[in-house]
């Protein structure tokens, strides 16, 4: 299954709508990052590590990041996939990159 960014922020609007506000949703968004920066320490070697498999829990920790990222942005009604590509398109423009991310999707 292919997921969008667009009908992630649509699903999380839908469940978020009207009870939920960004405060929150950012308070859960730096729990999550903590949540990473633990698992990101154990995978160097700076806390201990009793998982069989460290890559996999990195994943969840992070789609939680992005989970709440993308819900503070749709109780915002902001359009994440044209932020995105806008402010990559400035990006390569400014560092000179050889090609920006619309175009490398044009071309895939």
């Amino acid at each position: 299954m292919h997921i969008t960014i667009e009908a992630l922020e649509s699903y999380l609007a839908d469940r978020y709508g009207g009870w939920a506000n960004e405060q929150s949703m950012f308070m859960k968004l730096v729990e999550e990052m903590g949540e990473v920066a633990e698992v990101l320490n154990k995978k160097v070697g700076r806390k201990a590590n009793d998982e069989d498999n460290i890559n996999e829990h990195l994943g969840i920790e992070l789609a939680d990041m992005i989970h709440y990222i993308l819900a503070i942005a749709a109780l915002n009604n902001l359009d994440m996939e044209r932020i995105i590509l806008e402010k990559d398109k400035n990006a390569s423009i400014k560092y000179n990159h050889d090609i920006n991310l619309e175009q490398f999707l044009a071309n895939r």
